[in-house]
């Protein structure tokens, strides 16, 4: 599971160090693609391959459908990590996000998101006030 909130940097080369302890889980390989709100997701193998199992179940009927997943998809790309737990970001997912050179990687239980550091704490003081004030309909059985 992934949790927590790391901020590493991009270096030069669009790389980025994975906080330590999503290594072991991200070793066999990670899949980046975009995420919503202009973040990028970040899914182990096994995990991204759920996610396209669920994805193959929903309609071709449906336009919303068809225009989720090729988003989703045409903006992946699977990364090996290297021996210093790095992984490089291709141009086109900085591009989409944002990033520049100070990052925020958060845990979002099955996944990870990279987002720029700005945007990050911009999104994270908008959404905060919300976040107290969530009731039980929002998120059922949790409150």
């Amino acid at each position: 599971m992934f949790l927590g909130t790391h901020s590493p940097r991009l270096d030069e080369k669009g790389r980025l160090i994975l906080p330590a302890k999503y290594r072991e889980e991200l070793a066999d390989g990670v899949v980046l693609t975009k995420g919503q709100e202009r973040c990028i997701y970040v899914f182990g193998t096994q995990e991204f391959e759920r996610m396209y199992e669920q994805l193959r179940e929903a309609s071709l009927a449906s336009r919303q459908s068809r225009d989720y997943i090729r988003v989703f998809l045409s903006g992946a790309s699977d990364e090996i990590p290297d021996k210093q737990g790095r992984i490089t970001i291709p141009p086109a997912l900085r591009n989409y996000a944002g990033l520049d050179r100070e990052l925020a990687v958060i845990g979002a239980g099955t996944r990870a998101e990279i987002w720029d550091g700005s945007t990050w704490d911009n999104y994270l003081l908008e959404k905060e006030e919300s976040f107290s004030n969530t009731d039980q309909e929002v998120l059922p059985g949790i409150l």
